[in-house]
């Protein structure tokens, strides 16, 4: 049996791969379906009720309206003022005038104060080259001196030419005197030579007479001559004067106390404050001399309104640039003319310039700072006043809604004065009542 042949292996059909079984279909739940709709009814539902509520005597129930209490105090009316400030005291510092012969061309500064100091009356400010002037100076005085000289050498050839006059006058006279001796002796003499001596006399005699009628001429004629060498002498006397008087000038003293503060000069192309070694012409205002206690606001206000200011009403003022900070103030000068106004606005637009003066002093108050004023055009004491947005008007007739409970009433007042917030209650409230900001809505009748 072991020697025979063994059946080969007959291959079996590999199990097929289980399936999964799949899971039964779940519905999905009835309160996922049900709570969004509800949500959604109820919304509807509450927006259709606020919506047909006022057809049914509904309303906004009075504690949803703001209410304000009636109080009584000072009403006060005022106007608003913008500007900038300045100092009503002030001293203006200029290059000064010269008459020297460069008097028309620019000056260098050679020293100049630190804007923003304080500096007291007398101070040295600013000063100006001045070594073409002292140049000057030195040849005037050259021509003082020649012009002294011219007199003196004129009066010494007076003097010299008066001698000689006196000499010619003498000698004329011993002419005469001669010829009148000679003229005695001529008894004795021709006919002939009697009357050439008789002519000889009368010949010295004219001569010595005319000199004599020369002599005040000749003395007019010298004080003529040495006056236009003193009037020469006094008109350089005069010009030298005028230079040194210059050159005193040439370094400049503030005439007050005060901060010093600079102007502004085209350099460069640009504006820019003015600096030691600018050129500036005769004059130029290169600084200002400020008295910080004098402060004032420089503003204007539209035509319409001039007749609300009156010269001596009080004033707050406060400065853009440090809010808060607030001075009193008042009013001291109104424009009497309207002008236009700067360029950029309307052409046929006038206003008036206002200047509110500054009562007090900080080192934040400064000039040339944008500020603004409340002035005050109306006061009253121990009025009622109530919000200007709780007033309502229908048919020219005023009128206001009190709280009553629950409840407003409409209620007539009569009116006073009125600013921007307030308005005064002559009649129809008492201090203390509760008056509704806005209009309460109007109850209506129920539909049938």
């Amino acid at each position: 049996m072991a020697g025979l042949p063994q059946p080969l292996p007959v291959p079996q059909p590999e199990p097929a791969p289980l399936r999964p079984v799949p899971a039964p279909e779940r519905r999905p739940s009835r309160w996922k379906l049900i709570l969004p709709v509800s949500l959604v009814l109820v919304i509807l539902g509450l927006l259709a009720w606020l919506a047909l509520r006022p057809q049914f005597g509904g309303g906004a129930p009075p504690a949803a309206l703001k209410t304000v209490q009636v109080v009584q105090g000072t009403f006060r009316r005022t106007l608003r003022v913008t500007g900038q400030t300045s100092a009503r005291n002030f001293a203006n510092i200029t290059v000064p005038l010269v008459r020297a012969p460069d008097s028309g061309r620019s000056m260098i500064l050679m020293k100049l104060a630190k804007p923003g100091t304080y500096v007291k009356a007398g101070d040295v400010v600013a000063e100006i080259d001045a070594q073409s002037l002292v140049d000057h100076i030195d040849d005037v005085k050259d021509q003082v001196a020649q012009a002294a000289n011219n007199v003196k050498k004129r009066l010494a050839e007076q003097a010299v030419d008066w001698e000689r006059l006196q000499q010619t006058l003498r000698v004329a006279k011993a002419n005469w005197d001669k010829a009148l001796l000679d003229l005695k002796a001529a008894e004795v003499k021709t006919e002939l030579e009697r009357e050439l001596y008789r002519i000889r006399a009368e010949e010295a005699e004219a001569n010595y007479k005319q000199l004599q009628a020369d002599i005040p001429l000749t003395k007019q004629q010298q004080a003529a001559d040495l006056r236009i060498l003193e009037i020469a002498h006094k008109r350089e006397q005069i010009h030298l004067e005028r230079h040194q008087d210059d050159l005193k000038r040439f370094t400049i003293r503030t005439p007050m106390s005060g901060m010093v503060v600079m102007q502004q000069i085209f350099r460069s192309g640009e504006m820019a404050q003015v600096q030691e070694g600018d050129q500036v012409s005769p004059g130029q205002q290169i600084l200002k001399v400020v008295d910080l206690s004098s402060m004032q606001l420089e503003g204007a206000i539209n035509q319409a309104e001039n007749s609300l200011l009156r010269v001596g009403q009080p004033a707050r003022v406060g400065l853009d640039a440090f809010p808060g900070l607030e001075f009193p103030g008042t009013v001291y000068a109104i424009g009497a003319l309207a002008v236009r106004p700067s360029r950029g606005e309307s052409y046929y637009l006038r206003t008036v310039p206002v200047r509110i003066a500054i009562h007090g002093s900080d080192p934040r108050l400064l000039p040339d700072l944008s500020a603004w004023a409340d002035v005050e055009i109306e006061k009253e004491d121990n009025v009622l006043m109530v919000p200007l947005h709780a007033v309502h008007t229908e048919n020219g007739q005023h009128f206001v809604y009190v709280k009553r409970g629950d409840t407003f009433e409409k209620r007539p007042v009569q009116l006073g004065p009125r600013n921007q917030t307030q308005v005064v209650i002559r009649e129809g409230l008492r201090v203390g009542e509760q008056v509704a900001l806005e209009r309460p809505p109007e109850k209506k009748p129920p539909k049938p």
